[in-house]
């Protein structure tokens, strides 16, 4: 990517962080002047900018995962320690967040320990700019798809526990348990020394490529339905958060890069193409 590309990146990541302060904060609370909601996407950026010069100037990526989740941890902390009233939906919300941050952040901090490194960074390390781009685009990336829980427990609004919200919990515990149990099953199929330089085909992975993004997407799902409920004006902006998960997954950072991996490690062999024509990328198949 070259400078003039970067800095374009910057920009509209920025403008995309101050859209986001200005519609989330419609109807949401003040802690003093200062809309919580805003606080809170002002945060985010801080964050990541201030975790970019020590791993710079250490050439190092990696506490990048582990910073997103802290990020997404700090957020839903700020957002319950300075909102009045809160409610059921709001601790729900809350908790469902922090438990997906803890499980995913301590998972990427022990795979990025074992690995040593993510070949992803190679390249992107040693320019400034470059580097400083990413960590400002994983603040975008917090601030998106957090928006249904930081926006409804910063909201003004407050109701009741209904249908909805248990059909969203349903939703996310479900999600949920597909991605821990999917990259649980990948990570003991790599320790088995007997399966160096295979690729997994069985579990969940028997019927998807890519379960594990399939729950990511399904639990942000079901998180946006329970924070619907509270939702006004240009606070539905929130629903940015699964579709922007769907897209980032399937369109930009996860699926394409590992399936081109995949071919290029696998691609010829017969019980690959096998597994790749019979098994679907991503909806998993049920028979």
């Amino acid at each position: 990517m070259k400078k003039p590309a970067i800095i374009i990146s910057l920009f509209i990541a920025i403008c995309l962080g101050f859209l986001m302060a200005f519609a989330g904060s419609q109807n949401g609370q003040t802690a003093g002047v200062f809309s919580i909601y805003a606080m809170c996407v002002a945060f985010a950026f801080l964050l990541n900018w201030a975790a970019f010069f020590p791993a710079f100037a250490s050439q190092t990526e990696r506490y990048f995962d582990l910073t997103g989740s802290i990020t997404y941890i700090s957020l839903v902390v700020i957002a319950l320690v300075l909102s009045k009233d809160l409610d059921t939906r709001s601790i729900l919300l809350g908790g469902m967040c922090l438990i997906w941050a803890v499980r995913l952040g301590s998972f990427l901090y022990k795979r990025i320990h074992r690995a040593g490194k993510d070949d992803r960074f190679d390249s992107i390390k040693p320019n400034a700019l470059r580097f400083f781009n990413t960590w400002t685009l994983q603040a975008v990336w917090v601030v998106l798809t957090s928006a249904p829980v930081i926006i409804a427990i910063t909201s003004n609004s407050r109701k009741g526990i209904g249908i909805v919200a248990i059909i969203g919990v349903v939703i996310w515990l479900i999600g949920f348990l597909i991605e821990v149990i999917a990259d649980r099953q990948k990570s003991a199929f790599k320790k088995d020394v007997s399966n160096q330089g295979k690729f997994i085909s069985t579990g969940l992975w028997s019927r998807s490529r890519h379960p594990n993004y399939f729950g990511e997407i399904m639990l942000w799902f079901g998180t946006t339905v329970v924070a619907m409920p509270v939702l006004q004006g240009w606070q539905w902006i929130a629903l940015i958060s699964p579709l922007f998960v769907y897209f980032l997954l399937t369109k930009i950072s996860g699926i394409p890069m590992l399936e081109a991996k995949a071919d290029k490690k696998w691609g010829g062999q017969a019980d690959y193409e096998a597994y790749k024509s019979g098994t679907p990328i991503l909806l998993p198949k049920l028979f």
